[in-house]
């Protein structure tokens, strides 16, 4: 697989991934969802921090605003870090697995970035209202966007008997996370990575190896 083909994959997931966003964000109002089938819904929900909307601010002293900003720079500096690993193994020619691997973690990283650094100052509130794109009262600034998330797959939602020491009568949702495209790339990426990390990073190993025989042939 080449730089021009990783490229192409890449921008198609953002294409995607930015159009859900801006639909759902342009059509929906805060909270509002609508059932496509009794295990999957499309909810709209916002995420101010990281994964499963876990905040910075939560674990260190610090405020809300300077947590979004450090999580924003972090995410920023990751980026990069995931883009120079891709060009990295493509350079090497390494597995095509890793590479799409690779390739859908880039693109979901980036399209959740997006709306980290930009939505903020191109769409306004979305409380009780259907935000606009490019709005003249933008909800933040740059750098505190809001991560959209619409995925939602209520696949169990029923209540504990209440025999269940601990849980009797309490409610019990399967699968509760609310996602979003980019999301689903990057664990994606990461499930393949884990599944099939011998294929993955097969060449690497072998070329080791051979490295490895090449090195006790000339100590013989």
């Amino acid at each position: 697989m080449n730089i021009k083909k990783s490229i192409l994959f890449i921008v198609l997931i953002l294409v995607i991934d930015q159009w859900s966003k801006i639909y759902i964000k342009t059509h929906f109002v805060l909270g509002e969802s609508v059932e496509v089938f009794s295990w999957f819904k499309i909810l709209f929900i916002e995420n101010e921090g990281a994964a499963w909307g876990a905040k910075l601010s939560d674990i260190l002293p610090i405020s809300d605003e300077i947590g979004k900003l450090v999580l924003t720079i972090f995410r920023l500096f990751a980026i990069f870090g995931i883009g120079y690993w891709l060009f990295d193994v493509i350079r090497k020619k390494a597995s095509n697995t890793l590479i799409w691997a690779v390739s859908l973690i880039f693109a979901g990283a980036l399209g959740n970035i997006l709306d980290s650094v930009f939505y903020g100052i191109i769409f306004n509130d979305s409380y009780n209202e259907v935000a606009t794109l490019f709005s003249n009262e933008p909800y933040g600034k740059l750098f505190y966007g809001k991560v959209v998330d619409m995925l939602y797959f209520p696949m169990v939602d029923t209540t504990w008997p209440n025999w269940v020491p601990g849980f009797g009568g309490k409610n019990f949702r399967f699968f509760e996370p609310v996602f979003n495209i980019a999301d689903t790339a990057i664990s994606t990426g990461v499930g393949i990575l884990l599944v099939f990390n011998k294929k993955a990073f097969g060449k690497d190993l072998d070329r080791k190896n051979l490295d490895n025989e090449d090195y006790s042939t000339l100590n013989e």
